[in-house]
């Protein structure tokens, strides 16, 4: 028995090992879905398949995008691999390639879900270039991964090149017609009696369409950094106004304050500044501030986690001092901004919606 109890073991260390062989290969070659993603994204092949009637065949695709049709082959037998597409017989019998639920979300022109935006800006050099200096985050107080690659931080970067700040512009729209739509779906009721709202950091003000949309009785108030809100004073809608300024400085009063996307890129301090802002904007017996970031589950089971712990990552390359919080911590930055009582709720989305009251 004891002997067959360590052939048990060694055949388990063995599998691990070949196991840990197969997954070292993952980890060497991670970025290449990123990169044939994003050229698939560039290629507008999902686009096109969204227009064809029936599975589109390679030499139709290949035609279609003036291309080698070997080149392209590669491409899609990765992507088909990966089960981004599917390949589906045609009326002839040969075979053609059809869209799937996660190929619809990488179209530019047709899918009002589409997440191409975010691959866009997450794949662009700027933002992959502090990936290389994240050891030099954790080593090195105080140092950050974008300044280190970029010699400032993001949000002057973004203000000095404007076709970086589109990119960031665009892909939170993206995230906001994600996310909002998993707001009005999963928890409609945020936004009961509220009737006037101030989106804190709203960029191009696409949150606020949507939510003014959904709940017309709203007053919108898009606040975000001059250079940010004179792009999207270019495409006016009724009942919001866009309103340069910072968040740091003054917020501008309303029933309630909104902000998506926007704490996680700060530390404890600056978070806690920011919402003792929002408090004094709101009124004490009604007001409140409604959150949506990603709140990190301390116990296992939850399907989203490893995206939230992704973010966090993200949060270490591209910000000097944001995180990802876990509820207790976000309960603390709560507490600390003078907020009496705070709800959490869970949508379809990585983030959570959290209600705070003064």
């Amino acid at each position: 028995m004891e002997g067959e109890a360590r052939r048990e073991a060694k055949n388990r260390e063995e599998e691990e090992e070949a196991q840990a062989q197969v997954d070292m290969w993952k980890y060497i070659f991670g970025f290449v879905d990123m990169a044939v993603v994003k050229c698939a994204i560039e290629l507008g092949i999902s686009d096109i398949l969204e227009s064809h009637e029936g599975p589109i065949t390679l030499p139709e695709l290949s035609s279609t995008l003036k291309c080698s049709p070997s080149a392209l082959h590669r491409i899609m037998r990765f992507l088909v691999h990966r089960q981004i597409f599917r390949e589906n017989p045609t009326s002839n019998g040969s075979m053609g390639y059809v869209q799937t639920p996660l190929s619809r979300l990488l179209m530019i022109r047709h899918g009002e879900n589409s997440m191409a935006a975010l691959v866009l800006l997450e794949s662009s050099p700027v933002m992959l270039a502090p990936w290389h200096s994240l050891s030099a985050r954790v080593l090195a107080a105080g140092t950050s991964a974008f300044e280190a690659a970029h010699g400032e931080d993001i949000w002057s970067y973004a203000a000095a090149n404007p076709a970086h700040s589109k990119l960031i512009n665009d892909a939170m729209a993206c995230h906001a017609r994600v996310a909002v739509k998993a707001i009005i779906e999963g928890c409609p009721e945020v936004l009961d009696g509220v009737s006037s709202l101030v989106d804190v950091g709203g960029g191009d003000g696409t949150t606020l369409r949507m939510l003014v949309k959904a709940c017309p009785w709203i007053k919108g108030i898009n606040l975000d950094l001059p250079h940010v809100v004179s792009a999207a004073e270019s495409d006016p809608c009724v009942g919001i106004e866009h309103v340069g300024g910072d968040m740091f400085d003054t917020i501008p009063n309303a029933d309630a304050t909104f902000l998506m996307w926007v704490l996680h890129d700060w530390a404890d301090d600056e978070c806690i500044h920011i919402l003792r802002k929002c408090r004094e904007a709101i009124p004490k017996d009604k007001g409140k501030v409604i959150i949506v970031e990603a709140v990190i589950e301390e116990e296992e089971g939850d399907k989203l986690k490893y995206v939230g712990l992704m973010l966090d990552m993200v949060m270490m390359a591209h910000t000097n001092k944001g995180k990802e919080r876990t509820s207790k911590e976000w309960a603390h930055v709560l507490r600390e901004a003078g907020f009496s009582r705070h709800t959490l709720k869970r949508i379809q989305t990585p983030q959570s919606i959290i209600e705070a009251y003064p």
